[in-house]
């Protein structure tokens, strides 16, 4: 008897498969269509009035690339799909309506409510929260004019400068298509075929292998709005402004190693992070920063502000900080809150405005007609996390998921039977003014000249990294590019790198067994930015380093010292950091003196890499045991390797010395304290007061990434 998929429609016995051929997509050479057949000559451009103006809601083939993108994946975001979010409050420092009219940015007494929801970019929902990857900080201010949602990265930069462009990034940094491999990574063919294919993307790439891809946590990674918005004032005029979050415990990254290792350790890391500190009390904490731009300045520079793929370097621009986010409660409801919140560029509120930026252009049609296939139609503003605390008044009626009664018998305007209400607003009453500007030009598919430098600014990355950071990026390119399949892909990446920096070039070639090039295909321009290096001093906490908030493992046996455990443990608590003793086992422990020591885990359940420091308490029945433990000597062995700081006292110094720590210099008898590239060790017990001053000092510095160099 045939099978079901081989009756064609007449009943008849044939060849299922030649009926579907004319439908099967073989990926065929020739010309790029729309989906209707039409021929299109460009797919890197959106139409624009002018070289710098507006994208044109005519432009049918962006709107059907973009429609089709942001309908791809339901219900899961197609990108951003694994978040996590809080609810908090902002505070201006002072009134900035000199610059804007915007109402939360008037008054210091005012506090706005809002919502921050932090994620990756790449992976889906049930993907790691260690991957290499951008991350997003969308802060939701819930106004007395209205939602304002501020949609920004952990990169001041993005990978394409048109938002057509978009869905061909992200196609290419998804997994691949045949087999959905890898999940939440870039290592693979299809993204460096692009990059290669892509200049324009570099600059954002070299963030991507940077530490900056690696967050230590969500409470210590800076923000940024990405795209150059507009300030508008209480008379019209406008001031160009980019948008910074500064965390205010500063900002510190992982390792590659330990992200590698979290990820199957503890693929939540980053989110459980966020709403521990919350839950204990320890609110994370962001300043809000801007960096101002007369309109008369807007040519003022050798790159274009409405170019994404672009920065202000803040020597050019200082950061103006502006006022201060605390988050200080957890969602009630994963789903309700942190998965249902939907942001939106668009979202803006009186004295903010866009420019004609293409990226955010496409971005203000792209965020809507996602949020209408993801959370199922046009009324997804009225689930409560997106509700508006201000008053919602609109001709707008039914639809998927309506939640309002609405008792009006009319729905539009004007009308006379509800008395011409709703009635529209004036200016002066609060209503929404867009700024006004001259746009002019033909209708074309092409960039402005000013767009071109796709070197200068990767370049200028690569000079303001200190040694370790550019020691990282290299390694990154090597361990991304050597998963590569294809020969050529490697190689027209490294050529260029060529164009960003012939030492990067050359040293990720090597890496990659390929021919380095000679000469550099680009001169370095030689410019630096230091506030673009985690090492850095502006990028630590605005107070200076700090432990607060650090977890501390100290490793005890039984047979410890409990005066080292008690003052060790007392004295990272009193700054802040948050000690826990690891043991071989949990429970009670048998102190030297006959006292009992509490171990708060057994250190087979836990991991180093799930601690910012490590120390060993003294008693030398402790220390013997924990010299012949695997895992207590691997939690100390990975920990100087990432390059955290540690600590030993007593007959605990004993125990390092049985590791191979690259000739770092430990206490014996008579020394006192001795701190040697943040290995800090006193073999006096009687020391352990000094030593708790110097091993606090080490754990605020986050790393001691040199002593990796020099290993």
């Amino acid at each position: 008897m045939p099978r079901h998929d081989e009756i064609a429609d007449d009943g008849s016995t044939a060849d299922k498969q030649a009926q579907l051929d004319p439908l099967r997509d073989r990926g065929e050479d020739g010309n790029l269509t729309t989906g209707f057949g039409t021929r299109v000559d460009d797919t890197d451009n959106a139409l624009h009035a002018g070289e710098r103006g507006p994208t044109l809601l005519e432009d049918f083939h962006f709107r059907e690339k973009i429609t089709h993108f942001d309908h791809e994946r339901i219900p899961e975001r197609v990108v951003h799909a694994r978040g996590a979010g809080a609810y908090g409050h902002f505070r201006p420092y002072a009134s900035l309506a000199e610059y804007t009219r915007a109402d939360f940015l008037q008054d210091p007494d005012r506090v706005t409510p809002v919502f921050v929801r932090f994620s990756t970019v790449a992976g889906s929902r049930g993907s790691a929260d260690t991957v290499r990857d951008v991350r997003g900080f969308a802060t939701k201010f819930y106004t007395r004019e209205g939602n304002y949602d501020l949609v920004g990265n952990n990169f001041p930069v993005f990978f394409v400068q048109d938002a057509i462009k978009f869905p061909d990034f992200v196609h290419a940094v998804k997994p691949e298509p045949h087999n959905e491999i890898p999940q939440a990574a870039s290592a693979h063919d299809t993204f460096w075929d692009f990059v290669s294919l892509q200049p324009e993307t570099l600059h954002t790439v070299m963030w991507l292998m940077s530490d900056r891809a690696l967050p230590r946590s969500y409470r210590m990674m800076q923000g940024f709005g990405v795209h150059t918005f507009r300030f508008v004032d209480a008379e019209g005029r406008g001031t160009f402004v980019k948008f910074h979050w500064k965390p205010l415990l500063g900002t510190h990254s992982l390792v590659w190693d330990e992200c590698q290792k979290l990820a199957g350790q503890d693929p939540d890391f980053n989110r459980r992070d966020l709403w521990e500190a919350i839950q204990r009390g320890d609110f994370p904490e962001y300043e809000l920063g801007v960096q101002l731009v007369p309109e008369k300045d807007e040519f003022a520079f050798d790159f274009d502000l409405l170019d994404a793929t672009k920065l202000i370097p803040e020597e050019i621009v200082p950061v103006r900080p502006v006022g201060r986010l605390v988050l200080d409660r957890n969602p009630d409801n994963f789903f309700a809150e942190t998965e249902q919140v939907a942001f939106h560029t668009a979202h803006v509120v009186p004295g903010i405005d866009f420019t004609n930026d293409p990226l955010l252009q496409g971005r203000n049609f792209s965020y809507l007609d996602t949020q209408l296939i993801r959370l199922g139609g046009p009324n997804f503003q009225q689930l409560p996390v997106n509700r508006p605390l201000a008053r919602v008044r609109n001709n707008q009626r039914d639809g998927y998921g309506q939640h309002r009664i609405h008792p009006d018998r009319t729905s539009y305007s004007p009308n006379s039977i509800s008395g011409g209400c709703p009635g529209l607003a004036s200016p002066d009453a609060g209503a929404y003014v867009h700024h006004q500007e001259r746009v002019d030009g033909a209708k074309i598919r092409r960039r402005s000249p000013s767009f071109a430098d796709h070197y200068g600014q990767p370049t200028l990355f690569w000079n303001s990294m200190a040694d370790w950071e550019r020691d990282h990026i290299v390694a990154a390119f090597r361990f991304e590019l050597g998963k590569v399949t294809r020969r050529e892909i490697r190689e027209r990446t490294v050529d260029q790198l060529n164009h960003v920096d012939n030492e990067l070039a050359r040293r990720v070639a090597e890496g990659l067994g390929l021919a380095a090039p000679d000469r550099a295909a680009v001169a370095n321009h030689g410019r630096t930015s230091p506030a673009l290096s985690l090492a850095n001093g502006a990028n630590a906490a605005p107070d200076g380093a700090t432990v607060a908030t650090r977890r501390v493992a100290i490793l005890a046996a039984d047979g410890v010292s409990a005066p080292d455990v008690l003052t060790l443990r007392d004295a990272l608590a009193r700054g802040g950091a948050l000690p826990e003793v690891l043991a071989p086992h949990a429970g009670e422990l048998r102190a030297a003196d006959g006292s009992t020591v509490l171990a708060d885990h057994a250190m087979t359940a836990m991991a180093s890499t799930l601690y910012d420091a490590v120390c060993v308490a003294g008693g030398p029945e402790s220390t013997r045991t924990l010299a012949r433990d695997h895992t207590a000597r691997g939690y100390l062995a990975e920990a100087f390797r990432h390059g955290k700081a540690i600590a030993a006292v007593g007959s605990g110094v004993g125990v390092l010395g049985t590791l191979d720590l690259s000739g770092v210099r430990l206490s014996a008898d008579g020394d006192g304290v001795v701190d040697d590239r943040g290995v800090v060790t006193a073999a006096d017990g009687a020391a352990a007061d000094g030593l708790t001053t110097a091993f606090a000092d080490a754990i605020a510095e986050h790393r001691v990434h040199d002593r990796a160099r020099h290993a």
